[in-house]
């Protein structure tokens, strides 16, 4: 586990590093070219897909539980069947998504929803074409859950290392081409996306010894290869999934009906900073899912609150040298436009290390009864840092929001899972020393 989680996060690290580079090089290109307005609707549509993780109904929980669990995936009939079902869930959602899309442009929804001081000129079909091609893609993200089940976390971080690029290519071109591509800058991190998702299913073809494309040539074949049950561990990391975009990834919206494009740019290029970070923590934690769940079919109690320990100093420091570069960043990037305050920084390096402190008590708590635990403390999250954020943005603008989001994480994620991780621990010891008394 420690070789895999560290080879992740070096991974990500490289990545990160270069693709952070080239994200830097990409943004102040955007805001020289396109104006800050611009950069504001750009960072505002490219992360859309983050208020929607629960896009896949849950059944990434299926795919990776069944597959790690495995002792042979390819030969597995429980793994063809859960991917297989998976695939047929994707397919409805994706559409779904799709069509909502097309119909938020028909009925003038998109400025409705987004704000319509930052949601421009043309868009709202700029933000369509986002969710279409979102939508219509997703079946392909299969092959990310599906690494990260194998083992192969690495592998799928490494896959991203083409996102950066592409974006700098892509924009550049339309620079030299002097293309009015203003509105639709967004349009290429949704293409970029495609990207890693084809990469990755070509990777799990390798691991799986071509069995990929087999499960897609069975979804529409309902009748030889029925689907199974799902959505008995898919339901609450689907409750989850649903509140938690509302409760956390609110906060451009908010900014942009309650304050304008300049704070919504300033936002955007201080999360875009300290993203880097929290990709980087993310893909490390995503390694304990799998190890955890193993751990789980094999019987073994395994704690996570030493890991816990480590992605805190992890998180504070890394974390910490970003708020001490990040103002130097900022004005190379935005050109002396964009400035970062201190209490904005300040706000990023609490908020990174408290979504580095969660992670290995939730990856623990990958099981049904962990999962559904996890639902209520989401679902009343939703309300406190919705509360929060409103009324501190008026006192502390696009820090308030930040802010907003460290309390509610705090209050309903990290007390909250650290206490039912501890009750946890001692119900499966206890367990096993009463049937090893008994055996006596």
């Amino acid at each position: 586990m420690w070789r895999i989680m560290g080879n992740t996060a070096l991974a990500k690290l490289l990545v990160m590093g270069l693709g952070g580079l080239l994200a830097v090089i990409t943004g102040r290109i955007i805001i020289q070219n396109f104006g800050v307005d611009a950069y504001a609707q750009y960072g505002l549509l490219a992360t859309l897909p983050a208020l929607l993780p629960f896009a896949d109904l849950g059944v990434g929980a299926v795919v990776i539980n069944a597959i790690s669990a495995s002792k042979d995936p390819r030969k597995d009939d429980n793994v063809t069947a859960s991917v297989v079902s998976a695939l047929r869930i994707l397919c409805v959602s994706g559409a779904l998504i799709a069509a909502l899309g097309v119909l938020l442009l028909l009925t003038g929804g998109w400025k409705l929803l987004l704000g319509g001081a930052v949601l421009g000129w043309q868009g709202e079909l700029a933000a369509t074409l986002c969710a279409v091609i979102f939508g219509l893609s997703l079946p392909l993200s299969i092959g990310q859950r599906l690494l990260i089940g194998l083992k192969r976390t690495t592998s799928q971080t490494m896959s991203q290392a083409v996102v950066a690029p592409f974006m700098l290519g892509a924009i550049a071109l339309c620079v030299l081409l002097a293309l009015p591509a203003a509105p639709y800058l967004a349009f290429f991190s949704y293409l970029a996306m495609v990207l890693v998702s084809v990469i990755c299913l070509f990777m799990v073809s390798g691991s799986t010894g071509g069995m990929i494309w087999e499960y897609f040539r069975r979804v529409p074949r309902l009748r030889k290869y029925p689907s199974i049950p799902t959505m008995g561990l898919a339901w609450p990391m689907l409750l989850q999934m649903i509140a938690l975009p509302v409760a956390m990834q609110t906060d451009r919206i908010l900014l942009s009906h309650l304050r304008g494009p300049q704070d919504v740019a300033q936002y955007n290029l201080a999360a875009q900073l300290f993203g880097m970070a929290i990709q980087v923590i993310n893909a490390g934690g995503m390694v304990l899912w799998p190890h955890f769940s193993k751990a789980r079919a094999d019987g073994e109690i395994r704690s996570p609150f030493k890991i816990t320990g480590l992605f805190f100093a992890f998180g504070l420091i890394i974390s910490a040298a970003l708020a001490v570069i990040a103002p130097w960043l900022a004005h190379f990037m935005s050109d002396g436009k964009i400035q970062l305050t201190s209490g904005l920084l300040l706000a990023f390096v609490l908020f990174t290390t408290f979504q580095a402190t969660k992670y290995p008590v939730g990856m623990y708590m990958t099981d049904f009864e962990g999962l559904r635990f996890q639902v209520l403390p989401i679902f009343c999250m939703v309300p406190l840092n919705l509360g929060l954020s409103i009324y501190l943005i008026g006192f502390y603008g696009p820090t308030g929001t930040v802010l907003g989001s460290c309390i509610s994480v705090l209050l309903c994620q990290i007390v909250p899972n650290m206490f039912y991780v501890r009750k946890d621990l001692q119900r499966r010891r206890s367990k096993v020393h009463s049937e090893s008394t008994m055996s006596d």
